[in-house]
């Protein structure tokens, strides 16, 4: 019988990934963390100050935020501020996150970790073209509020708070992407928005939340798969590096939801005929010959489930990132395929006990 153990990265790895963050009041230098502000909800105005749904998105600047933080933060972090833009999460598009991908490789130069501020509408979008193409195994944490700063009661001075604590402390090194919100931080392959009003709205598939952040104390409970390799940075990364392509290589990748009685041919030739290179299919439909056709063409299918959990289907949205850019990457469809295989299905490894 053969005995199988888990594959875990180095205890040196370990000891980075999950360094706590209890003592960070006492820590000489300061860890360095740049805020990234890109607008939303965090930085709305509302109409008075009881208008928790009626308000401006992407009103306030990052650095007037973040001073109002000031004194209780610079006792965290060594903070520093970049305003890459201010709108609702739903104005940005794929250059755009280019860009930002961009924005966050030159601030992890000099930064120990770098904390996002972003619109909770695509969150899951934004966490997820991060952890795809930011290199670096620093911690990257996004964050927003589902009520604006100006309103009382509001979640977004604690948000931002909290998520600046949970990059000062480290603990997410080698974790990949996180995102926190209403105290918790969750994984961002996994992480979807469940509630348009609700400050708990954001929640993981079957496998739960990585952590909590209460008050200066991180509390991580589990790790990605990814941390198991910490220690070999090159198979840690994806190979989506942004430095090799331009925006211009970025191909344009669309969603088709399938349902009871679906006829999606029409769609299927149009999206092919208006150059698309690439479809998600959640939940079915499309005839095999409208397929065809289309691949014909060149165009790469790829099926998902409508739903949020179930084996390792990604939702609609990051499947089509992660196919966006696996297409960017190669023109072969059967790397293509291999790709979107091992990034929506990554595990734990499990071998035989030598």
């Amino acid at each position: 019988m053969t005995t199988k153990r888990f594959a875990v990265p180095s205890l040196t790895a370990l000891a980075l990934a999950l360094a706590t963050a209890s003592s960070l009041l006492g820590q000489t230098p300061r860890p360095k963390v740049t805020v990234i502000g890109t607008g939303g909800t965090i930085a709305g105005v509302s109409e008075t100050r009881t208008s928790f749904q009626s308000y401006r998105a992407g009103q306030k600047l990052i650095q007037d935020m973040v001073d109002e933080l000031r004194p209780q933060i610079d006792e965290v972090a060594e903070v520093s501020t970049v305003q890459f833009g201010n709108r609702a999460s739903g104005g940005y598009n794929i250059p755009d996150f280019y860009d930002l991908t961009l924005a966050v490789d030159k601030a992890l130069e000099t930064a120990d970790a770098v904390v996002v501020t972003s619109g909770t509408g695509t969150m899951d979008e934004f966490v997820y073209w991060l952890e795809l193409t930011v290199r670096s195994q620093k911690p990257v944490v996004i964050t927003g509020a589902m009520r604006p700063w100006t309103v009382i009661g509001t979640d977004a001075h604690a948000n931002l708070f909290n998520a600046i604590v949970l990059a000062a402390s480290r603990e997410t090194t080698c974790l990949g992407k996180v995102l926190m919100l209403n105290d918790e931080f969750h994984a961002a392959k996994e992480v979807w928005k469940s509630d348009a009003y609700r400050l708990d709205t954001f929640i993981d598939r079957q496998v739960g939340i990585l952590g909590y952040v209460d008050e200066l104390n991180v509390r991580t409970f589990r790790a990605p798969p990814r941390i198991q390799h910490c220690d070999d940075p090159e198979r840690w990364r994806t190979p989506f590096d942004l430095t090799r392509i331009s925006k211009d290589d970025l191909p344009r990748v669309e969603v088709l939801m399938g349902y009871q009685g679906a006829r999606l041919d029409e769609a299927i030739a149009a999206f092919a005929a208006a150059g698309v290179k690439g479809i998600v299919v959640a939940g079915g439909g499309g005839s095999r010959e409208a397929r065809q056709a289309a691949e014909a063409e060149g165009v790469v299918f790829t099926a998902t489930e409508r739903f949020r959990s179930g084996g390792n289907n990604l939702m609609p949205q990051k499947a089509r990132l992660l196919l966006l850019l696996s297409l960017a990457f190669s023109k072969d469809p059967e790397q293509v395929r291999n790709w979107m295989a091992e990034f929506s299905a990554a595990e734990f490894e499990v071998g035989p006990r030598r």
